[in-house]
């Protein structure tokens, strides 16, 4: 039996109890431009970042949707050496 993404995510989700449907691909492409436009190790602790932002404004699919894509816009500004990026090279106690 050859198991899919699909199939993880929905052993996952059963696991640990979460009845929510999100766009995997649009999560993936969030992680994709955050991996090539700050670092790959970005890319799964950001997406952590996003489900704890979408808990915070109440969940849901939608709340998902909204963190992914301002943290894709976020990860594109970064990448093109964009204002983010020039606050985020900042040493401590600058600004």
């Amino acid at each position: 039996m050859e198991r899919t993404l699909d199939d993880w995510i929905t052993e996952v989700k059963a696991d640990l109890g979460i009845d929510l449907d999100v766009d995997v691909r649009g999560l993936l492409d969030m992680a994709r431009v955050v991996a090539h436009g700050v670092a790959r190790p970005a890319a799964p602790l950001t997406a952590f970042l996003i489900g704890y932002a979408a808990a915070q404004r109440g969940g849901g699919a939608q709340a998902v949707a909204e963190a992914a894509r301002r943290t894709e816009a976020l990860a594109e500004r970064w990448g093109a050496g964009g204002p983010a990026a020039a606050d985020a090279q900042q040493q401590p106690g600058e600004r």
